[in-house]
């Protein structure tokens, strides 16, 4: 399949590259300026420069293809226009064809919950919530083989946000501990980024038009064991310590009220309905094998 990819040269995108050629998939990677065409060259793919927000230019990449899978964000308060404008443009070129369009939300859209599902309500943090509504239109989209995925925390290959977590702060003395998100008691779901890239690439392949998917490995551990497993990983002998709730919005504002949530969720649906099976070390195994620099 000819496969439009947006996000290639970013953390999960880049996965889902190497994953799509390893599968014998031709990929257009979609990049923003010409720096980046070599990186996505090197992987196997067909570069094409092109801004998110340049409607056409989107639309006929996106018709030129056999299928499109959506990764890319500006990561900032323009997000939200951004990939309203891509989506439409996407939409519009793959109209009444039946081709796959995979595209991306995340699980923080459903809030806490101990038993997450696809079916759980949505109760977004502020940091996620313009994703709702497009999420819902990608869906409902007509003549077009619609599937929307939902990752939870991504960790793996040296990447995500367990960076964020080595990088806290230290408590002072002879015996420091390493600065917990919040009070530490609350679950964050979680997935390797090769595992995501997999169900990527099922998505694409298999999913049932406006299929929806939480890309979550079932491995939900509390802030606290991910800090502890991190600290023992920097030589801290596990030791930690929980930082007041306002302290954290001070320090990471709308990312610290995303990191708060209290989430448990499954992935239940996608190995129902793909065959999906994540593979790969869970997120503490993977902390426990990696060697995080003390200059964090």
């Amino acid at each position: 399949m000819h496969v439009l990819l947006t996000g290639g040269t970013g953390y999960i995108g880049a996965a889902v590259l190497d994953r799509l050629v390893s599968t014998g998939h031709r990929v257009t990677a979609l990049v923003r300026d010409p720096g980046k065409a070599e990186q996505v060259r090197a992987r196997g793919a067909e570069p094409a420069v092109a801004d998110l927000s340049d409607s056409e230019a989107v639309h006929d990449l996106a018709a030129a293809s056999d299928g499109v899978i959506h990764l890319a964000s500006p990561g900032d308060g323009t997000s939200a226009a951004v990939d309203e404008i891509a989506v439409t443009a996407i939409l519009r070129a793959l109209r009444h064809t039946d081709r796959p369009f995979v595209h991306t939300t995340g699980v923080w859209v459903h809030g806490s919950g101990t038993a997450i599902n696809e079916t759980s309500p949505m109760n977004p943090p502020r940091l996620a919530a313009w994703r709702i509504p497009l999420a819902e239109r990608v869906r409902e989209a007509e003549g077009v083989r619609t599937s929307v995925i939902a990752p939870a925390v991504v960790y793996g290959r040296g990447g995500g946000l367990v960076n964020l977590v080595a990088a806290g702060a230290r408590t002072e003395g002879s015996d420091p501990a390493l600065t917990m998100i919040g009070p530490g008691d609350q679950h964050w779901s979680t997935i390797h980024v090769d595992d995501l890239a997999a169900l990527y690439t099922l998505a694409l392949e298999k999913a049932p038009a406006g299929s929806y998917f939480l890309g979550a490995s079932g491995v939900n551990p509390t802030v606290r064991e991910i800090t502890e497993a991190v600290s023992r990983s920097l030589g801290l002998s596990g030791h930690v310590e929980p930082e007041p709730v306002v302290q954290t919005l001070t320090r990471l504002d709308l990312l610290g009220e995303a990191l708060l949530l209290d989430q448990q969720a499954t992935g239940d649906t996608a190995r129902r309905v793909l065959g999906w099976s994540p593979e790969h070390p869970s997120i503490l195994d993977e902390i426990a094998g990696t060697r995080f620099s003390t200059a964090l």
